[in-house]
């Protein structure tokens, strides 16, 4: 570590041996019977439940009909599958660390034992971005599908027009309450929840598919389109390589395909909360791995078969932008399905929610305990076993989000938050493999370090898809992340500490 870095302490690193003796494991990665932590409860199952019940929401109830739309047409389908793809590529390298460092705070854990403390402050505060605004524009879809569901229900309380959504509000409180109760209670309604999202997704595939016309997915990929000028925004709305590069903006053709992805790569966000749960998970050498890669997997599959059967079903110049999956099945004559499908979006956005708060928890239990916030984010209630005042705050702030800010365009806010994730993640494999040969892997990373490397540039390459405004935006987040870092969390850090080491 160059000796001005060594002074700052923002390049120290938190050993493995600390963090597993921190959520009270073993040296092998094992629970040790009898010490008070978080609660132990989950299986495999239940973290392929939570995943689904984070992953499978919002993206593919909205974000299906705008991209197929104005970015991809039918070849919305090959952008859910590079979407898929580059998540797969990092949830291995999260398997990897999952496993053998099954701690709360997942990504940011991991970037705290690899490249430092400054990078895995930089990864919670990208981690909040995600899952708070994440839940509160899931929150104000929620309130909208419910008003579908229920005409009658006012949408000046429960419209995205609202000067104060009050349905949104209302599923925050009630789902952060659950989330306040314990994380086996928070599983069982995710549990639930998702039966009922993936049984109707099962249900559009299958009968959808009787609805297909084969002229609707032709031309499968659109050709090129230059946007016009007066959309551009000075370059702004443009991918962030076309900006730079100067190439005239566009949409349709493999370009567009590529924005959708880097769009709807927003419906696979969420799947790393899998991870926040390490240390609540009863054997997370075994389960993490298949947690992970389970919930992308059966993901994946429902996404792309969706896809396929909505534009197949309507060409896709007259899907709808708000509520595709439902008005497909409105334009062929099944008009019942809608009501169905609105149904599934209600107890699938509550599914996301949930899981949300429940991660955003977990988070500052991490930071806190860590002295990157203040102590009392990482007390555990002594009877539910959970953060609570972490959980509580993140309630309030998504709650006045979800009630007052219309967060239309952050999606790609939160596309961009999690692949940045994942790029870490993906560099700190083969890092942590060079500095720590000797430490118990149930899961390895298969061609390390190639794959990670790939998965790394693929995540990069991703993120030069977003528009050039989203960078922007980020960047804006990322300072006011740093400043809170240099004001409090470098000085206050457990590392910081005279009698603390300061590598690993």
């Amino acid at each position: 570590m160059p000796p001005y870095f060594r002074r700052m302490g923002i390049l120290r690193t938190k050993s493995i041996e600390d963090v597993l003796a921190q959520g009270n494991l073993d040296a092998h990665g094992d629970p040790i019977p009898g010490k008070g932590s978080l609660a132990k409860n989950l299986s495999a199952w239940d973290l392929v439940g939570f995943g689904i019940g984070i992953v499978i929401g919002t993206g593919i109830f909205t974000l299906t009909g705008t991209q197929a739309k104005n970015n991809a047409g039918p070849a919305i389908v090959i952008a859910f599958l590079v979407a898929g793809f580059i998540s797969l590529l990092a949830a291995l390298c999260y398997a990897e660390l999952a496993s053998a460092v099954p701690a709360a705070g997942s990504s940011y854990t991991y970037a705290y034992t690899t490249i430092g403390e400054i990078f895995a402050w930089i990864i919670a505060w990208d981690l909040i971005l995600e899952f708070a605004l994440g839940a509160a524009v899931v929150a104000r879809g929620w309130s909208a599908y419910l008003q579908g569901v229920f005409p009658f229900l006012p949408t000046s309380l429960f419209g995205e027009d609202s000067v104060v959504n009050l349905g949104a509000v209302f599923i925050v409180l009630v789902l952060g309450w659950i989330a306040v109760r314990g994380v086996r209670e928070s599983a069982r309604v995710t549990n639930l929840l998702v039966l009922v999202k993936v049984s109707v997704c099962l249900f559009v595939i299958v009968v959808g598919f009787f609805f297909i016309d084969a002229a609707n997915l032709m031309p499968f990929v659109p050709p090129a389109t230059p946007i016009p000028p007066d959309e551009q925004l000075g370059g702004l709305t443009a991918p962030l390589w076309q900006f730079v590069s100067g190439v005239e903006p566009s949409a349709f053709g493999l370009a567009g395909v590529f924005v959708a992805a880097g769009v709807v790569f927003f419906a696979y966000s969420g799947f790393e909360a899998v991870a926040n749960l390490g240390e609540e998970t009863g054997n997370p050498k075994r389960d993490m791995p298949l947690g992970l890669l389970g919930t992308l997997g059966v993901c994946t599959v429902l996404y792309v078969l969706v896809c396929l059967v909505i534009t197949g079903m309507v060409n896709y110049a007259d899907l709808s932008e708000g509520d595709a999956v439902a008005d497909v099945f409105d334009v062929v004559g099944l008009g019942w399905a809608g009501v169905l499908i609105g149904v599934a979006a209600v107890a699938g956005l509550s599914s996301v929610i949930l899981v949300d708060i429940v991660a955003m928890g977990r988070i500052g239990y991490a930071l806190g305990r860590d002295g990157l916030l203040p102590p009392r984010f990482a007390k555990i209630h002594p009877t539910w076993n959970t953060p609570v005042l972490m959980t509580v705050l993140t309630v309030a702030v998504v709650a006045v989000l979800a009630a007052v800010v219309p967060l239309d365009a952050l999606a790609e806010m939160v596309s961009i938050g999690t692949l940045f994730a994942f790029l870490v993640v993906s560099i700190a494999v083969p890092i942590l493999r060079a500095k720590r040969p000797d430490m118990t892997r149930s899961f390895r990373t298969p061609f390390s370090p190639v794959l990670p490397v790939v998965s790394a540039v693929c995540c990069l390459g991703l993120m030069a898809s977003l528009a050039t405004e989203t960078w922007l935006r980020f960047l804006v987040w990322l300072v006011i992340g740093l400043v809170v870092y240099f004001a409090y969390g470098r000085t206050h850090a457990r590392l910081a500490k005279a009698d603390a080491p300061t590598v690993a």
